[in-house]
């Protein structure tokens, strides 16, 4: 019975932090980035946002909402779960941008903080480091409610780690960091997402059913940053036809990806 249930959880816990490595890992993308022309490296980005909108997209509407409704179907619960999710994601995203502007709260204007770098730094540092927390426990809740899960969702947080990454990369060598210090101190916010993982699995021990709590959240986040923050970002973007038919090309590549991992079922 025992080695039964240590076969079990291995079957959680070994593509859990193989999961985990492989997201963190993407914050050493910003070395490949060094010497390469601005305008190449915004041309090779706005495709890896347009992928990233796409997965996660796929991800809620073809893994997890699914996965919601057969668990326990698609009530007021899930509901407000869901929108839950899209608050929290709107809330931390203002508390960060909030520290990233200097002037005083109510006065209809921020003042970008050009003159003090290395506070901005900071924020950024510990914005990211809650945010691949969050992305652990992503993970971990995931794979608790099944392995194609685990895959798909892993899947959409790395798309979406590769131009945050690369942005958090340029900020810190803007900010004053070397190179070599900034993507050693992205890395080690990276590797926050282990303790995320390890929090999720250690809680499923002690709250019944975590996951299903978290899975509506998490596609409430996935809806946010997909149609807020990146779906914006490609119409930031100079309007020509080839360059509109290869965005709406990657973003349903990332649609199709998530579709295909179906097979994983």
């Amino acid at each position: 019975m025992a080695g039964s249930r240590g076969t079990v959880m291995n079957m959680v816990w070994i593509p859990t932090f193989a999961s985990v490595f492989l997201v963190s890992s993407i914050s050493l993308i910003g070395l490949l980035t060094l010497g390469m022309r601005p305008e190449r490296l915004k041309a090779l980005l706005i495709h890896f946002v347009s992928l990233a909108a796409g997965a996660l997209f796929g991800d809620a509407f073809f893994h997890i909402l699914p996965e919601i409704s057969r668990r326990e179907g698609f009530g007021l619960r899930v509901s407000l779960l869901i929108l839950s999710g899209i608050v929290l994601f709107l809330v931390i995203e203002k508390a960060i941008h909030l520290y990233q502007y200097h002037g005083e709260i109510g006065s209809g204007e921020a003042t970008p903080a050009r003159e003090h770098l290395r506070p901005f730094v900071v924020v950024a540092l510990l914005g990211d480091t809650i945010h691949n927390f969050g992305d652990g426990l992503i993970i971990g809740a995931s794979y608790l409610v099944s392995f194609p899960i685990g895959v798909a969702n892993t899947l959409a947080v790395a798309f979406h780690e590769i131009p945050h990454e690369i942005g958090n990369f340029s900020i810190f060598v803007h900010g004053g960091l070397s190179p070599k210090k900034a993507v050693s101190l992205n890395f080690l916010s990276a590797l926050f997402a282990a303790l995320g993982a390890l929090a999720a699995l250690l809680l499923s021990r002690y709250v019944g059913g975590i996951q299903d709590a978290i899975l509506p959240v998490v596609a409430g986040g996935f809806i946010y940053v997909a149609g807020s923050d990146l779906i914006p970002e490609l119409h930031r973007e100079v309007h020509t036809t080839k360059k509109v038919l290869a965005q709406v090309a990657v973003f349903v590549a990332g649609i199709a990806l998530m579709a295909l991992l179906l097979l994983l079922d």
